[in-house]
């Protein structure tokens, strides 16, 4: 059989992100805050970006540093990352809603130079700062000029004459793995790898100076960073970035600043709708973006009706510096249940032993290309894990049809009843395909006979009577659509289903939670 890879790759030269300001016109705008009225052109982000640059070489930054940042998303963060790499350092982004012991963990584990934080000197940012014994810098917004950043005695700090600026292999962030199955693993991404991850997702969505992102997406994660912001401003285009982002603002925003594009998770993209307005979307926009999540066919169908535009599923992860594969523009097509076609890098299917395996059979998703990581941050065993020679394993079990990727779930929440494996993927569409669910997740549950069946969690649509919908029909709804051995032992009806920052869920965690809560027995429960 001859094995089977979806999508070229091959040596590109490296590009420092300071690419993406660079031979702009300066006039173009570049960053809109609607909140405010700001515009930034791309000659003012540039001179904001070298004043901060140079405001962070005076507080000790250098090269090869680490600069931990827990900025709110607008205008100041954008501003601030872009700056820490032009001094060719390592931006660590964080959270701004983590808790003091997960400030702790994160900051022990990066050893940044400085921590940069808001002027308003969160407490559990200062309290694991103190803690750690590292140096605070606050950021304080001005209205037409970059944010002040302040030392530890609130002195503003002025910036130094000169710098080294950046370069290609130099590390630009350091992000961590959601965790999913073990301890968060840190992955430093070069500039080279977000510059070619940036430049194959303008390609690929045919974005140009005429293209205004809505970033609705935290920028301390690298789908709201590298797809809504850094892609948009490499093509020449402009990003809107709302210092408060709510769903019920979007429509107006976004009609007034002329989006043409937006990209967020499943969940966010279900609560932008459903604060959707009389007036609708703008007549600007050409497409949306969902990702870091399975997209349902159920919210596809509804989010093509009511953006009115074609709603394109990618498939991204950290490691390689978001994008693998994306469903493309029409007219070619856009498959729902697929996430697309490979954009900038190969992907290939293999068997446990690395083997390439070929078209239409499934097995563990790989891929290779100029935008995945080298290896994780001091931990080798984990970087000769993540590897078949090569090729990246992504832990993600899928199949290619026709150059068209299909996942089907991690490898390692598969669940196993009876030699049979399941795919909670599958379930969970089953699920969401009933007019009454809202969410769906689906996970096992141990069983001396079988080894597991199947659990479910669930929420139930606004409109839904709860009285009208109960764990027994679900099942039943189940049973008519999925072989016997698939259908859900118990369904458990949930108010909300606990989902990370960025939309994704951990079905692990949740069936041990629910399990543990004793949420319902073999029927489930609310």
């Amino acid at each position: 059989m001859t094995e089977t890879t979806s999508g070229v790759t091959g040596e590109q030269p490296g590009e420092a992100l300071s690419a993406i300001l660079d031979q702009r016109d300066p006039a173009r705008p570049a960053l809109v805050v609607p909140d405010d009225g700001q515009t930034l052109t791309f000659g003012q982000l540039a001179d904001r970006v070298r004043w901060l640059a140079g405001c962070l070489a005076a507080a000790g930054v250098r090269r090869g540093d680490r600069v931990a940042v827990t900025l709110p998303n607008g205008p100041d963060i954008v501003q601030v990352l872009f700056a820490i790499t032009a001094l060719g350092a390592a931006a660590a982004p964080l959270n701004p809603a983590y808790t003091e012991p997960e400030y702790d963990f994160y900051l022990r584990d990066i050893e940044p130079r400085v921590f940069v934080v808001p002027a308003s000197r969160p407490e559990a940012a200062i309290a694991a700062a103190r803690a750690c014994g590292i140096d605070v810098l606050t950021a304080r917004p001005r209205d037409d000029a970059p944010p002040v950043l302040a030392g530890a005695d609130d002195a503003e700090i002025g910036p130094a004459d000169d710098f080294a600026a950046g370069q290609p292999d130099d590390v630009a962030v350091v992000l961590h793995t959601s965790g999913t199955t073990s301890r968060p693993k840190q992955v430093p991404l070069a500039q080279r790898n977000l510059m070619a991850s940036v430049r194959t997702i303008a390609a690929h969505y045919q974005l140009g100076p005429d293209d205004v992102s809505f970033c609705v997406m935290p920028l301390f994660h690298v789908h709201g960073l590298v797809a809504s912001t850094f892609a948009a401003l490499a093509a020449g285009g402009s990003v809107i970035v709302p210092r408060r982002f709510t769903p019920v603002r979007f429509w107006r925003q976004a009609r007034e600043h002329g989006a043409t594009w937006l990209s967020a998770g499943p969940t966010l993209h279900q609560m932008i709708l459903d604060r959707r307005d009389e007036e609708g979307a703008p007549a600007t926009l050409r497409f949306a973006r969902s990702c870091s999540s399975a997209l349902s066919p159920a919210l596809l169908a509804r989010a093509e009706a009511e953006y009115g535009v074609p709603m394109l599923e990618a498939y991204g992860m950290t490691e390689a510096s978001h994008q693998m594969a994306s469903n493309p523009l029409p007219p070619a097509a856009r498959i729902p249940g697929s996430v697309g076609i490979a954009t900038g890098i190969e992907i290939g299917i293999a068997d446990k032993t690395g083997t390439l395996l070929p078209d239409g059979e499934p097995g563990e998703v790989v891929i290779r290309g100029p935008g995945v990581m080298s290896g994780y941050v001091n931990n080798p065993a984990a970087t000769a894990e993540a590897f078949f020679g090569d090729w990246f394993r992504t832990g993600d079990r899928g199949v290619l049809r026709d150059g068209y990727l299909y996942l089907e779930g991690r490898i390692k929440e598969m669940i196993l009843r009876g030699g049979e494996n399941i795919s909670p993927a599958e379930i969970e569409q089953v699920l969401l395909a009933h007019p009454a669910v809202r969410d769906a997740v689906c996970f096992g549950i141990p069983d001396e006979k079988y080894g597991e069946l199947v659990g479910a969690a669930v929420t139930l649509t606004e409109e839904t009577d709860p009285e009208s919908v109960d764990a027994r029909t679900l099942i039943e709804h189940c049973g008519g659509r999925l072989a016997q051995f698939k259908v859900p032992a118990q369904i458990h009806i949930l108010d909300q289903i606990p989902r990370t920052a960025t939309g994704k869920v951990q079905r692990r965690r949740v069936g041990e939670v629910v399990l543990a809560g004793g949420a319902g027995g073999p029927e489930g429960g609310r």
